[in-house]
């Protein structure tokens, strides 16, 4: 197996939590690049239904894992989240988990800011989850930011603290009058979790090229998926990081030549949660099905979501804009009882007919999905085990989505367990 990249294809959910898990078997190392704790992954193993939003999903398979300095990292859900995967009976110490000292913190400022910013928008609010992501990312790219490696020199933090809290204090009162925070709180905040963090805090980018030179085998972890993307996504109704496949080498210090393969997940439909346009998304009783069948909760906010029928046109999109060298389709069993079944190839707007992802909002909201209609198998797929033996239906479905797409299929997921993994062809 090489240094692969996974990355979600839609508007995140695909199921990369569950793939990562898998594939992280074969790896040596798990880092994950971007994004924040807005996203989780749900993996189910023995039966236990386990969540993470910021450790990679390989700490399950007990393999070393780290957090990338394209992550925004809330110290608190971190600690939190450790001492959750800890009484789960995983090994979550500094042996096994790295935190790149470039990453940025989260701080609580991030957090006012963002709820107060959602809440002055009112309904034209991005549905952010009120983490404060974006207001970090913010940090970063104004050069304003703290980071991990900022933690090590606690006079230097407390410093950075107070002057850019100035600021912050002055925005949150004057513009949208909400409460502000004491400085020195915040610092004592750090202060009391500081030793426990210190001894995670690492040079990320040096020892996963030293892990490369040495024959280490690395499996880069995306959150959310393609068309969440700062910049090919719906703008403005987007995460507030790179979530494509080209950030694996920005997000984690790692040189592109160095990352050999890219792994796309697509959900047999698709869904999206929170706001931004959605062409196929569905109002009806199938709708309904998908989302109650599909169990469609946001693991990290418990949001429902949308749902509607699989979009080649974001397929499409996605493979081109990831350099996808393979598919895993996820869900599948969810469509098993259905007559019929949608696969939009294009859009229609203004009597023209767009095969393109649009960047125009105005566009992707008025638009009509264009859809071949394909025949359901009416047969249940979770107890599969081995590709030959899906309905054909199911297999035209398959062989449908990758000659649109196309990327070959090479792992199919009919459930949420492991055992529930159909290899179609071997890359690790």
């Amino acid at each position: 197996m090489s240094n692969i990249v996974v990355v979600g294809t839609q508007w995140g959910d695909e199921g990369k939590g569950k793939i990562v898990d898998l594939l992280s078997e074969y790896s040596d190392y798990v880092v994950r690049f971007q994004g924040g704790n807005n996203a989780g992954h749900t993996m189910v193993v023995n039966g236990k239904t386990i969540i993470s939003h910021l450790v990679p999903s390989g700490i399950l398979q007990e393999k070393k894992c780290f957090i990338g300095n394209g992550v925004v990292v809330d110290p608190v859900v971190l600690l939190d989240e450790i001492d959750y995967l800890i009484s789960n009976g995983v090994d979550v110490s500094s042996d096994m988990l790295k935190i790149s000292n470039r990453a940025h913190i989260i701080m609580p400022y991030h957090r006012q800011i963002d709820n107060a910013r959602e809440i002055k928008k009112g309904d034209k609010k991005i549905g952010t989850t009120g983490r404060g992501i974006g207001p970090c990312y913010e940090d970063r790219a104004t050069r304003r930011g703290i980071r991990f490696a900022d933690l090590l020199d606690f006079e230097l933090f407390a410093e950075k603290v107070r002057t850019i809290m100035d600021e912050k204090n002055f925005y949150l009162k004057n513009y949208f009058h909400t409460e502000t925070l004491d400085p020195e709180d915040v610092i004592n905040q750090f202060l009391a979790i500081r030793d426990r963090l210190i001894p995670y805090i690492s040079d990320v980018s040096v020892i996963l090229n030293k892990g490369i030179d040495e024959g280490k085998k690395i499996l880069f972890e995306g959150a959310q998926g393609t068309h969440l993307d700062v910049e090919h996504g719906t703008y403005p109704f987007v995460t507030s990081s790179s979530t494509v496949s080209g950030n694996a080498a920005c997000g984690s210090g790692v040189g592109p030549c160095k990352l050999d393969q890219v792994i796309g997940i697509v959900k047999a439909y698709t869904t999206r949660v929170g706001s931004g346009p959605f062409p196929t998304e569905l109002f009806d009783e199938i709708g309904d099905l998908l989302q109650k069948k599909g169990a469609e909760f946001g693991a990290t906010t418990g949001r429902k979501r949308r749902c509607g029928w699989l979009d080649m046109v974001i397929l499409k999109n996605a493979a081109r804009l990831n350099s996808l060298t393979g598919l895993v389709i996820t869900k599948l069993d969810v469509l098993d009882d259905l007559d019929e079944i949608k696969i939009c190839t294009g859009y229609e707007y203004n009597g023209q007919i767009m095969e393109d992802f649009s960047p125009s909002i105005k566009v992707l909201e008025n638009c009509i999905p264009v859809y071949e209609t394909h025949k359901g198998w009416k047969q249940s797929t979770s107890n599969l085990t081995d590709y030959n033996a899906f309905p054909d239906n199911a297999k035209k479905y398959l062989d449908r989505i990758e000659e649109l797409s196309g990327v070959k299929i090479k792992i199919v997921s009919v459930g949420p367990g492991r055992e529930a993994t159909i290899i179609k062809e071997r890359f690790f």
